[in-house]
């Protein structure tokens, strides 16, 4: 009898794959069996990833690099995904970027950056990915959000307001695309102990008063929100739609 979490020959989309939760995600997914697209800004670290996901799982993998803090660019993301394997079967919204600013010192620029890059690009992919997978007629979309987007956390001001406006698009893609057999839900971790989760909170005067509000009394670790990408991709939810799957240790519930 198959398992419901075998994901062996899915084809999936991972954005932000070279870096830190999304390379534990494309690491996670290509030992679950997956076929992957990956993407991100930088060819050369896109392939390094590639060419050791096929060494070490004998995977196929597919790079298309992609600023996805540009319209155009995460349009021809989506036809370059679609095309690779003739589908996509899971779609991983990961890619995101924090800027932490007070509200007083929030800069136009950086607002249309991180809203770009954080809901715009995954509902654009959302959109064209669940397009074609609601003609095919089935599907599963994964949308990386944050914790801080349902709970006020200072100094991330765009950053809070995307991830709140990426839950709300997860619930309308999975209200739109259901009826099709396409299933979409979000992720929420509290900080994960990523590169930018070390640069935002590594110092311990700052931290310390974010782990005191968490009951398990850490941070995430990747493999925490890898392991729920790979449940929310898999069979096993098949009945979870519109769903947001809190990461965080118990933070949200004190």
């Amino acid at each position: 009898m198959t398992s419901p979490f075998d994901l062996s020959g899915r084809r999936v989309l991972v954005t932000g794959a070279t870096q830190g939760l999304g390379s534990d995600v494309a690491r996670t997914l290509a030992a679950a069996g997956c076929n992957l697209v990956l993407s991100a800004r930088s060819r050369d670290a896109l392939e390094a990833l590639a060419q050791a996901l096929v060494a070490e799982h004998g995977t196929r993998v597919e790079v298309v690099p992609a600023d996805l803090s540009d319209a155009v660019d995460t349009e021809a993301l989506a036809a370059s995904a679609l095309a690779a394997f003739g589908g996509l079967d899971v779609l991983v919204n990961n890619a995101g970027i924090s800027v932490p600013q007070r509200v007083v010192d929030v800069d136009a620029a950086t607002w249309d950056r991180v809203l770009a890059v954080n809901l715009r690009a995954p509902a654009l992919l959302g959109s064209r990915v669940g397009r074609a997978m609601a003609e095919a007629g089935r599907g599963s979309i994964v949308n990386v959000s944050s914790v801080a987007g349902s709970l006020a956390l200072a100094e991330h001001f765009s950053y809070s307001a995307s991830k709140a406006g990426l839950l709300m698009a997860t619930k309308v893609l999975a209200l739109e695309l259901g009826p099709s057999g396409v299933r979409a839900n979000s992720v929420s971790p509290t900080v994960v102990m990523t590169e930018m989760g070390q640069r935002v909170w590594g110092e311990e005067a700052k931290a310390a008063p974010m782990i005191a509000r968490i009951p398990l009394g850490h941070f995430a670790q990747p493999s925490d929100v890898s392991n729920a990408v790979v449940y929310l991709a898999s069979d096993a939810s098949a009945m979870v739609n519109g769903v947001d799957l809190t990461v965080d240790g118990g933070f949200s519930a004190a």
